[in-house]
Protein backbone atom coordinates (compact mmCIF):
# COMPACT_ATOMS: atom_id res chain seq x y z
CA UNK A 1 0.00 0.00 0.00
CA UNK A 2 2.62 1.95 0.28
CA UNK A 3 4.21 1.80 -2.21
CA UNK A 4 0.71 2.57 -4.66
CA UNK A 5 0.33 5.66 -2.49
CA UNK A 6 3.83 6.94 -3.28
CA UNK A 7 2.86 6.12 -7.22
CA UNK A 8 0.02 8.11 -6.68
CA UNK A 9 1.19 10.70 -4.60
CA UNK A 10 3.63 11.17 -7.49
CA UNK A 11 1.19 11.49 -10.70
CA UNK A 12 -0.40 14.15 -8.14
CA UNK A 13 2.99 16.22 -8.34
CA UNK A 14 3.16 15.52 -11.81
CA UNK A 15 -0.46 16.83 -12.88
CA UNK A 16 0.49 19.50 -10.49
CA UNK A 17 3.32 20.64 -11.90
CA UNK A 18 1.92 20.17 -15.52
CA UNK A 19 -1.20 22.47 -14.25
CA UNK A 20 1.09 25.45 -13.04
CA UNK A 21 2.78 24.99 -16.06
CA UNK A 22 -0.34 25.27 -18.48
CA UNK A 23 -1.46 28.19 -16.17
CA UNK A 24 1.77 30.10 -16.37
CA UNK A 25 1.77 29.85 -20.27
CA UNK A 26 -1.94 31.01 -20.64
CA UNK A 27 -0.93 34.13 -18.21
CA UNK A 28 2.01 34.58 -20.83
CA UNK A 29 0.34 34.66 -23.74
CA UNK A 30 -3.11 36.68 -22.57
CA UNK A 31 -0.67 39.32 -21.62
CA UNK A 32 1.28 39.21 -24.82
CA UNK A 33 -2.18 39.69 -26.36
CA UNK A 34 -3.28 42.70 -23.98
CA UNK A 35 -0.30 44.67 -25.08
CA UNK A 36 -1.28 47.37 -27.55
CA UNK A 37 -0.02 46.81 -31.06
CA UNK A 38 2.75 49.40 -31.85
CA UNK A 39 1.54 51.06 -35.44
CA UNK A 40 4.03 50.16 -38.16
CA UNK A 41 4.11 52.86 -41.24
CA UNK A 42 5.91 52.87 -44.50
CA UNK A 43 7.54 55.83 -45.58
CA UNK A 44 7.69 55.17 -49.28
CA UNK A 45 9.77 57.81 -50.91
CA UNK A 46 10.08 58.52 -54.99
CA UNK A 47 13.45 60.49 -54.27
CA UNK A 48 17.17 59.86 -52.93
CA UNK A 49 18.34 57.48 -50.42
CA UNK A 50 18.78 58.35 -46.61
CA UNK A 51 17.48 60.82 -44.00
CA UNK A 52 16.56 64.00 -45.54
CA UNK A 53 14.54 66.85 -44.34
CA UNK A 54 11.18 65.46 -45.63
CA UNK A 55 11.66 62.00 -43.24
CA UNK A 56 12.38 64.39 -40.15
CA UNK A 57 9.43 66.40 -40.98
CA UNK A 58 7.08 63.60 -40.48
CA UNK A 59 8.82 62.64 -37.83
CA UNK A 60 8.60 65.97 -36.00
CA UNK A 61 5.15 65.99 -36.83
CA UNK A 62 4.11 62.86 -35.42
CA UNK A 63 6.70 63.52 -32.40
CA UNK A 64 4.54 66.48 -31.57
CA UNK A 65 1.46 64.14 -31.93
CA UNK A 66 2.94 62.07 -28.95
CA UNK A 67 4.43 59.19 -31.25
CA UNK A 68 7.80 58.45 -30.46
CA UNK A 69 9.90 56.28 -33.22
CA UNK A 70 11.16 53.29 -32.14
CA UNK A 71 9.09 53.14 -28.24
CA UNK A 72 5.06 53.31 -29.37
CA UNK A 73 5.29 53.71 -33.82
CA UNK A 74 7.64 52.12 -36.10
CA UNK A 75 8.35 53.50 -39.54
CA UNK A 76 9.72 51.45 -42.32
CA UNK A 77 11.61 53.62 -44.73
CA UNK A 78 12.21 52.77 -48.32
CA UNK A 79 14.07 54.92 -51.32
CA UNK A 80 13.51 54.58 -54.74
CA UNK A 81 16.00 57.30 -56.32
CA UNK A 82 13.14 58.02 -58.88
CA UNK A 83 13.20 54.60 -60.19
CA UNK A 84 9.44 53.30 -60.94
CA UNK A 85 10.80 49.71 -60.74
CA UNK A 86 11.96 50.44 -57.37
CA UNK A 87 8.50 52.44 -55.88
CA UNK A 88 6.39 48.85 -57.15
CA UNK A 89 8.78 47.04 -55.37
CA UNK A 90 8.78 48.64 -52.55
CA UNK A 91 5.07 49.05 -52.22
CA UNK A 92 4.79 45.02 -52.49
CA UNK A 93 6.85 44.99 -49.85
CA UNK A 94 4.91 47.00 -47.39
CA UNK A 95 1.91 45.27 -48.29
CA UNK A 96 3.43 41.79 -47.55
CA UNK A 97 4.80 43.64 -44.42
CA UNK A 98 0.74 44.43 -43.26
CA UNK A 99 1.75 48.18 -42.55
CA UNK A 100 -0.86 49.89 -41.30
CA UNK A 101 -0.25 53.23 -43.33
CA UNK A 102 1.61 54.16 -46.45
CA UNK A 103 2.85 57.61 -46.42
CA UNK A 104 4.22 58.48 -49.45
CA UNK A 105 4.97 62.33 -52.08
CA UNK A 106 4.68 61.60 -55.76
CA UNK A 107 1.40 60.50 -57.75
CA UNK A 108 3.45 57.75 -59.74
CA UNK A 109 4.42 56.17 -55.60
CA UNK A 110 0.72 56.73 -54.73
CA UNK A 111 0.06 54.81 -57.80
CA UNK A 112 2.44 52.45 -57.61
CA UNK A 113 1.22 51.94 -53.62
CA UNK A 114 -3.23 51.92 -54.81
CA UNK A 115 -1.88 49.77 -57.90
CA UNK A 116 -1.45 46.78 -54.85
CA UNK A 117 -3.57 47.97 -52.00
CA UNK A 118 -7.20 49.21 -51.55
CA UNK A 119 -7.45 48.46 -47.81
CA UNK A 120 -3.79 49.89 -46.93
CA UNK A 121 -4.22 53.92 -45.77
CA UNK A 122 -2.23 55.58 -48.34
CA UNK A 123 -1.30 59.14 -47.35
CA UNK A 124 -0.10 61.57 -50.14
CA UNK A 125 2.15 64.16 -49.39
CA UNK A 126 2.18 67.06 -52.51
CA UNK A 127 0.76 65.18 -55.45
CA UNK A 128 -0.06 67.24 -58.29
CA UNK A 129 -3.79 67.65 -59.39
CA UNK A 130 -4.76 63.84 -57.34
CA UNK A 131 -8.45 64.36 -58.49
CA UNK A 132 -7.37 65.04 -62.19
CA UNK A 133 -4.86 62.19 -61.96
CA UNK A 134 -7.50 59.85 -60.85
CA UNK A 135 -6.20 59.07 -57.37
CA UNK A 136 -9.16 60.79 -55.40
CA UNK A 137 -12.94 60.95 -56.65
CA UNK A 138 -12.95 65.13 -55.09
CA UNK A 139 -10.78 66.88 -52.96
CA UNK A 140 -13.92 66.72 -50.11
CA UNK A 141 -14.54 63.25 -50.57
CA UNK A 142 -11.41 60.96 -51.57
CA UNK A 143 -13.31 57.85 -51.43
CA UNK A 144 -11.28 55.50 -51.53
CA UNK A 145 -7.67 54.37 -49.71
CA UNK A 146 -6.41 57.46 -50.03
CA UNK A 147 -6.34 60.73 -49.39
CA UNK A 148 -3.71 63.68 -47.66
CA UNK A 149 -2.02 66.55 -48.75
CA UNK A 150 -2.02 67.94 -52.63
CA UNK A 151 1.05 70.14 -53.94
CA UNK A 152 -1.46 72.14 -56.55
CA UNK A 153 -1.41 76.01 -55.76
CA UNK A 154 -3.23 78.40 -57.39
CA UNK A 155 -1.48 78.98 -61.02
CA UNK A 156 1.82 77.71 -59.46
CA UNK A 157 3.59 77.15 -63.08
CA UNK A 158 2.24 80.50 -64.44
CA UNK A 159 3.89 82.25 -61.51
CA UNK A 160 7.53 80.36 -61.81
CA UNK A 161 7.26 81.65 -65.41
CA UNK A 162 6.29 84.78 -64.19
CA UNK A 163 9.01 85.46 -62.00
CA UNK A 164 11.63 83.69 -64.29
CA UNK A 165 10.67 86.23 -67.27
CA UNK A 166 11.17 88.87 -64.76
CA UNK A 167 14.44 87.95 -63.48
CA UNK A 168 16.01 87.24 -67.20
CA UNK A 169 15.54 90.05 -68.60
CA UNK A 170 15.01 89.57 -72.20
CA UNK A 171 14.28 85.86 -71.97
CA UNK A 172 12.18 84.64 -74.91
CA UNK A 173 11.86 80.72 -75.14
CA UNK A 174 11.90 78.79 -71.82
CA UNK A 175 12.85 75.01 -72.50
CA UNK A 176 10.78 72.73 -70.01
CA UNK A 177 12.42 69.76 -68.38
CA UNK A 178 9.70 67.59 -67.93
CA UNK A 179 8.83 63.87 -67.20
CA UNK A 180 6.02 62.16 -69.94
CA UNK A 181 5.63 59.19 -67.79
CA UNK A 182 4.04 61.72 -64.93
CA UNK A 183 0.60 62.73 -65.16
CA UNK A 184 1.16 65.85 -62.99
CA UNK A 185 4.10 67.22 -64.94
CA UNK A 186 2.06 66.32 -68.51
CA UNK A 187 -0.93 68.84 -66.86
CA UNK A 188 2.29 71.09 -65.28
CA UNK A 189 3.23 71.72 -69.23
CA UNK A 190 -0.08 72.78 -70.90
CA UNK A 191 -0.31 75.46 -68.03
CA UNK A 192 3.68 76.26 -68.70
CA UNK A 193 2.28 76.36 -72.54
CA UNK A 194 -0.82 79.06 -71.72
CA UNK A 195 0.92 81.33 -69.15
CA UNK A 196 3.91 81.14 -72.29
CA UNK A 197 1.58 82.57 -74.68
CA UNK A 198 0.10 85.19 -72.64
CA UNK A 199 3.76 86.48 -71.78
CA UNK A 200 5.00 86.65 -75.33
CA UNK A 201 7.28 83.56 -74.78
CA UNK A 202 8.42 80.55 -76.73
CA UNK A 203 7.99 77.04 -75.00
CA UNK A 204 10.66 73.85 -75.76
CA UNK A 205 10.03 70.38 -74.15
CA UNK A 206 12.52 68.28 -72.98
CA UNK A 207 10.78 65.00 -72.46
CA UNK A 208 13.51 62.86 -70.21
CA UNK A 209 12.01 60.06 -68.57
CA UNK A 210 15.33 58.78 -67.38
CA UNK A 211 19.27 60.14 -66.29
CA UNK A 212 20.67 59.40 -69.22
CA UNK A 213 18.45 61.60 -70.73
CA UNK A 214 19.48 64.72 -69.12
CA UNK A 215 23.00 65.72 -71.02
CA UNK A 216 21.03 65.52 -74.44
CA UNK A 217 17.91 67.27 -73.27
CA UNK A 218 20.14 70.25 -72.13
CA UNK A 219 22.03 69.99 -75.33
CA UNK A 220 18.88 70.23 -77.32
CA UNK A 221 17.66 73.64 -75.20
CA UNK A 222 21.22 75.39 -76.13
CA UNK A 223 20.83 74.05 -80.08
CA UNK A 224 17.70 75.90 -80.23
CA UNK A 225 18.58 78.86 -78.27
CA UNK A 226 16.50 78.35 -75.24
CA UNK A 227 16.93 81.37 -73.15
CA UNK A 228 15.71 79.66 -69.25
CA UNK A 229 14.89 76.17 -67.78
CA UNK A 230 11.92 75.57 -65.89
CA UNK A 231 12.19 72.09 -64.33
CA UNK A 232 9.26 70.58 -63.05
CA UNK A 233 8.83 69.01 -59.58
CA UNK A 234 8.59 65.19 -60.80
CA UNK A 235 10.55 61.92 -58.53
CA UNK A 236 13.17 61.80 -61.55
CA UNK A 237 13.87 65.35 -61.46
CA UNK A 238 14.16 65.87 -57.38
CA UNK A 239 16.24 62.54 -57.52
CA UNK A 240 19.34 64.12 -59.37
CA UNK A 241 19.05 68.24 -58.46
CA UNK A 242 23.24 68.36 -58.62
CA UNK A 243 23.36 66.56 -62.15
CA UNK A 244 20.53 69.23 -62.94
CA UNK A 245 22.01 72.18 -62.03
CA UNK A 246 25.00 71.97 -63.00
CA UNK A 247 23.71 70.97 -66.66
CA UNK A 248 22.10 73.81 -66.30
CA UNK A 249 25.15 76.36 -65.16
CA UNK A 250 27.16 74.45 -68.21
CA UNK A 251 25.01 76.02 -70.58
CA UNK A 252 24.11 78.92 -68.84
CA UNK A 253 20.75 78.53 -68.77
CA UNK A 254 18.95 80.61 -65.32
CA UNK A 255 16.60 77.88 -64.21
CA UNK A 256 13.66 78.08 -61.88
CA UNK A 257 13.27 74.85 -59.62
CA UNK A 258 10.38 73.61 -58.22
CA UNK A 259 11.78 72.88 -54.77
CA UNK A 260 14.69 74.56 -52.17
CA UNK A 261 17.03 71.94 -53.00
CA UNK A 262 18.28 72.61 -56.06
CA UNK A 263 18.87 76.16 -54.89
CA UNK A 264 20.87 74.65 -52.45
CA UNK A 265 22.55 72.58 -55.07
CA UNK A 266 23.70 75.83 -56.62
CA UNK A 267 20.50 76.63 -59.10
CA UNK A 268 18.91 80.29 -59.35
CA UNK A 269 15.55 80.21 -57.86
CA UNK A 270 12.86 78.17 -56.68
CA UNK A 271 9.25 79.22 -55.89
CA UNK A 272 6.70 76.39 -54.91
CA UNK A 273 5.28 74.47 -52.03
CA UNK A 274 7.09 73.62 -48.68
CA UNK A 275 7.20 69.92 -48.73
CA UNK A 276 8.99 70.10 -45.53
CA UNK A 277 5.89 71.76 -44.88
CA UNK A 278 3.48 69.12 -46.02
CA UNK A 279 5.23 66.32 -44.88
CA UNK A 280 4.80 67.39 -41.51
CA UNK A 281 1.29 68.12 -41.72
CA UNK A 282 0.72 64.78 -43.25
CA UNK A 283 1.65 63.29 -39.17
CA UNK A 284 -1.86 64.69 -38.35
CA UNK A 285 -3.50 62.18 -40.79
CA UNK A 286 -1.76 59.31 -40.14
CA UNK A 287 -2.49 59.76 -36.60
CA UNK A 288 -6.51 60.36 -37.94
CA UNK A 289 -6.05 57.24 -39.06
CA UNK A 290 -4.59 55.13 -36.72
CA UNK A 291 -7.12 56.22 -34.34
CA UNK A 292 -10.36 54.75 -36.52
CA UNK A 293 -10.65 57.48 -39.35
CA UNK A 294 -10.97 56.00 -42.93
CA UNK A 295 -8.90 57.95 -45.40
CA UNK A 296 -11.92 58.08 -47.86
CA UNK A 297 -13.59 60.41 -45.59
CA UNK A 298 -10.96 62.60 -44.22
CA UNK A 299 -10.74 65.23 -47.01
CA UNK A 300 -7.86 66.37 -49.09
CA UNK A 301 -6.00 69.66 -47.94
CA UNK A 302 -4.22 72.01 -50.61
CA UNK A 303 -1.06 73.71 -49.85
CA UNK A 304 -0.50 76.87 -47.42
CA UNK A 305 3.10 77.55 -47.64
CA UNK A 306 4.83 78.24 -50.42
CA UNK A 307 8.75 79.80 -50.88
CA UNK A 308 10.60 81.71 -53.43
CA UNK A 309 14.18 81.71 -53.11
CA UNK A 310 17.07 83.10 -55.38
CA UNK A 311 20.57 82.28 -55.44
CA UNK A 312 22.77 85.66 -56.06
CA UNK A 313 25.83 83.47 -56.12
CA UNK A 314 24.15 81.05 -59.12
CA UNK A 315 23.59 84.88 -60.67
CA UNK A 316 27.05 86.38 -60.51
CA UNK A 317 28.23 82.56 -61.73
CA UNK A 318 26.46 82.54 -65.10
CA UNK A 319 26.39 86.99 -65.41
CA UNK A 320 23.04 87.62 -64.64
CA UNK A 321 21.62 91.01 -62.18
CA UNK A 322 18.05 89.88 -60.67
CA UNK A 323 16.28 93.59 -60.55
CA UNK A 324 15.60 94.77 -57.12
CA UNK A 325 11.74 94.14 -57.19
CA UNK A 326 12.38 90.42 -58.18
CA UNK A 327 14.72 90.22 -54.80
CA UNK A 328 12.52 92.28 -52.76
CA UNK A 329 9.66 89.54 -53.27
CA UNK A 330 11.62 86.61 -52.15
CA UNK A 331 11.39 84.86 -48.85
CA UNK A 332 14.86 83.99 -48.68
CA UNK A 333 18.38 85.17 -50.76
CA UNK A 334 21.57 83.29 -50.68
CA UNK A 335 24.31 85.96 -51.08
Amino acid sequence: MRVVSSQWSGISKGVFVFALCVKLLVLCFSAEAQQPKVPRIGFLASFGAGPDPRSEALREGLRELGYVEGKNIVIEYRHAAGSSNLLAEFAAEFVRLKVDVIVTGSTVAVRAANKLTKTIPVVMTGTGDPVGTGLVASLARPGGNVTGLSSVGPDLNTKRLELLKEAVTGASRVAVLFNGDNPSNVAALKEVEIAARALGVKVQSLDVRNVDGFESAFGAATQQRANVVLVQRDPLNNSYPDRIVALAAKHRLPGMYPEIQFVNAGGLMSYGVSTVDLYRRAAVYVDKILKGAKPADLPVEQPTKFEFIINLKAAKQIGITIPPNVLARADKVIR
